[in-house]
């Protein structure tokens, strides 16, 4: 049988335990030791208090571009609430207007419904009032025009999403700019006080990295709430399209062959020949 005192499990245990051994046997030496001893009688120098700074201070370290980093993060707060009431589903769909259209299938009377959906414009009566001005012309087009409008409500709201993505990129290269400016103004210092000098330039570059740390801070969220809001719209469209499509699933079809419902104005007439009698003549070859 093996020894368990062989496993490398248990000999990487035991090393962990001898160098544990001996850091406490022989500790590092601190910087007071090192230092040299205070003559007798003399009273050594306080050290300076490091200086804190507050979050608007640390803000201010970053310049300019902090203003613009600013707005940026304002925007991705209002687009991220905004866009997320937009797509709940008493705004896709108001319960309301939902029993609303429901009673009035249910009575058969299309041409009031229409009028309702018309005068309560939500993303749900868009569909439903878009889909009745097409039931004269069967069942495929009606289907077909109600996923016309769903793609349609799709994209409006897909539009003020994009804007999180755009944000996301926008964001680190604005504080790359504030970065690369402070990083100029930090070797134009450094070349006046010469390279002896060290403090200043590192000072300087923990300035200037407030600007990309500040973009990295709002471009983060931004692409974590476009995927986020992204998906959760896909499963709210598919859900509006059920609630749509539940409404005209057993539609008489049938009984509104050559019947407009609807004011949506057509353009398309009969043709003037067919009207005048007449049979249109051939063009004539170039």
């Amino acid at each position: 049988m093996k020894s368990y005192s062989r496993h490398p499990f248990m000999q990487i245990i035991r090393l962990l335990t001898l160098l544990g051994a001996l850091l406490i046997a022989c500790p590092l030496p601190t910087a007071h030791a090192q230092a040299p001893a205070a003559a007798a009688g003399e009273v050594a120098a306080p050290k300076p208090a490091a200086k804190k700074t507050n979050l608007w201070e640390t803000i201010a370290l970053g310049g300019t571009v902090m203003i613009f980093i600013g707005i940026m993060s304002v925007f991705t707060i209002y687009l991220v609430v905004d866009i997320y009431a937009r797509t709940s589903k008493k705004k896709l769909a108001p319960p309301m207007e939902v029993e609303k259209a429901r009673a009035l299938f249910m009575a058969g009377d299309y041409v009031n419904c229409y009028q309702v959906m018309k005068n309560t414009p939500s993303a749900f009566t868009n569909c439903v009032r878009y889909a009745l001005s097409f039931v004269g012309k069967g069942k495929d087009q009606t289907e077909e025009a109600l996923l016309v409008e769903v793609g349609r409500e799709n994209n409006r709201l897909q539009n003020r999403i994009n804007y999180l993505s755009v944000i996301g990129v926008c964001a680190p290269m604005v504080g790359l700019v504030g970065t690369v400016i402070g990083m100029m103004s930090a070797f134009a210092a450094l070349g006046e006080t010469g390279a002896s000098d060290t403090s200043k330039l590192s000072e300087a570059i923990g300035h200037v990295l407030v600007a990309t740390a500040a973009g990295l801070f709002i471009a983060i969220p931004a692409f974590a709430f476009f995927y986020i809001l992204r998906n959760h719209l896909t499963a709210q469209m598919h859900w509006l399209e059920d609630e749509v499509m539940s409404l005209f699933r057993n539609m008489p079809y049938d009984h509104f062959q050559g019947l407009e419902i609807g004011e949506e104005l057509t353009y398309a007439a009969i043709p003037n020949w067919v009207q005048e009698g007449k049979v249109p003549e051939p063009a004539a070859a170039s």
